[in-house]
């Protein structure tokens, strides 16, 4: 895989297509104030947590429900307008970048749980229902949703992007877990995929199809999910390591011998110090394990048991328990906000964030080579890993006003993900490809699986006018 040599091949190609007015009046006749022009409004739902700059949508429609979705898609395909559907903006990717134009579809107001079945441990929502607000309306049946990317993301998001996070190396990611959807076509028909069943072999597998399509294939509407039953006994814990590579091998370790660990995630020295500077915490600067374990009172106690004898022999030390959840949730806070760290380190920067995914086995020697790579490079960065499952961030901080940083950046990143691929592993185990990876798709999958997307994108949504130029170029 060769490195860029020129910054214009690191960013998207905008190809704006026009917005004819007779669109815009339709879309004022039919949703009023849900209609918003507003420069302020159109540049909110134009940037993501990504370092691209675009121009923004001409537009921002407002949906309240699965008509308005259906009425804003059919009138912009009347006049072959992109529709760039909006959750909370939280994509690293540029997935909601307007990079042709058109109408970004907020909906964020479609916010309603809308049917909790405890007994069968499902609940169906409309789309714009954060993963926070979720856990927080089904608290009291003693069930929850385990999915945490660490954004307070929307499902429907979390959806389109095949989202996991912390918690997927014991309960999977959305792929595992969205049983069916309600999905708004390119024509603005209205459709369903899947059923509340734990299982069916009904005919192609739409709902999968649509898992981590980004938006292009069709516009999620509504979303049914798998609950699992609160743990009755929950521990967390960090240890400090005087190594990455120490670190790393007890994490394999652990995975290998079947420990039914729910979350372990990886620091490195520098993190940590931006992240004790960012959330005022005073964590051993050092290589550190994040983990927690879910289950009975003593199946706990054996988790933790095994993990400190593990820890042990690869030279763990400084074992923290916390066993509140005010403890808890302060821990895992930190963790989340380290990416805001990271950037509140070196003010006015971008993060250039990485997202590989490699077999347990090599993960040493996927993240410790690449460590190595970015400090002999002299960039800033930072590390988090959801290492229990092989998957691991580096967020290159540049200054976007140095053109230079920016390749270097990306020249890690391909370094990086060449690594990943040799070892068999994958350019992104959960953020999506968005505009960032389209080449290292090909890279990954070949050119014959591209083409077959290419063609299911062609058939699906023939004039490219949902969420078009992402994942890859037509």
């Amino acid at each position: 895989m060769n490195a860029p040599t020129a910054l214009n091949h690191l960013l998207p190609q905008v190809n704006l297509r026009e917005v004819p007015a007779a669109l815009l009046e339709a879309l004022k006749a039919r949703f009023g104030d849900q209609l918003s022009t507003a420069l302020v409004v159109r540049e909110q739902h134009g940037r993501d947590e990504s370092a691209f700059d675009v121009p923004p949508p001409s537009a921002v429609v407002f949906a309240q429900n699965t008509q308005d979705v259906s009425d804003a898609v059919r009138l912009a395909a009347q006049y072959l307008v992109p529709v760039i559907p909006f959750g909370v903006g939280s994509s690293l990717e540029g997935h909601l970048l307007a990079v042709q134009g058109g109408i970004s579809l907020d909906v964020s107001r479609m916010n309603k749980v809308l049917s909790i079945n405890a007994e069968d441990l499902t609940v169906t929502m409309q789309p714009g229902v954060t993963r926070k607000q979720l856990n927080d309306e089904i608290k009291s049946t003693g069930l929850f949703f385990p999915i945490d990317p660490g954004a307070d993301a929307t499902i429907g998001g979390m959806s389109a992007t095949r989202a996991s996070g912390t918690n997927a190396v014991r309960y999977g990611t959305m792929r595992e877990n969205v049983l069916a959807l309600e999905v708004v076509t390119a024509s603005g028909e209205i459709i369903r995929t899947g059923t509340r069943a734990k299982k069916s072999s009904a005919g192609y597998d739409l709902t999968r199809l649509m898992v981590g399509s980004e938006g292009t294939l069709g516009v999620i509407s509504e979303v049914t999910v798998k609950l699992y039953p609160l743990p009755e006994a929950v521990m967390a814990a960090t240890c400090s390591f005087n190594s990455l590579a120490d670190a790393v091998n007890t994490t394999i370790q652990l995975i290998q011998l079947g420990v039914p660990i729910a979350r372990c995630e990886l620091l490195d020295e520098n993190t940590i110090r931006m992240v004790n500077a960012h959330s005022k915490l005073t964590l051993r600067e050092g290589a550190m394990l994040l983990m927690e374990f879910h289950g009975s009172p003593e199946g706990v106690k054996e988790q933790v048991q095994t993990v400190q004898d593990i820890a042990a022999e690869f030279g763990g030390a400084a074992f923290e328990w916390a066993e509140t959840p005010e403890e808890r949730t302060r821990l895992w806070t930190a963790r989340h906000n380290a990416y805001f760290a990271g950037i509140q380190s070196r003010p006015g920067c971008k993060a250039i964030t990485t997202d590989t995914c490699v077999p347990i086995s090599s993960l040493a020697d996927a993240l410790l080579d690449s460590v190595t790579e970015a400090q002999e490079a002299g960039l800033p960065f930072f590390l988090v890993g959801h290492v229990g499952d092989g998957n691991f961030h580096m967020g290159y901080l540049i200054d976007p006003a140095i053109p230079a940083e920016r390749e270097l950046a990306e020249q890690l990143n391909h370094q990086l993900v060449a690594r990943a691929l040799k070892l068999g592993g994958t350019c992104t185990g959960e953020h999506g490809v968005g505009l960032h990876k389209q080449g290292f798709l090909v890279e990954e999958t070949g050119s014959g699986a591209v083409e077959m997307m290419r063609t299911i994108k062609r058939a699906l949504d023939p004039h490219n006018i949902l969420n078009p130029g992402k994942i890859f170029a037509l």
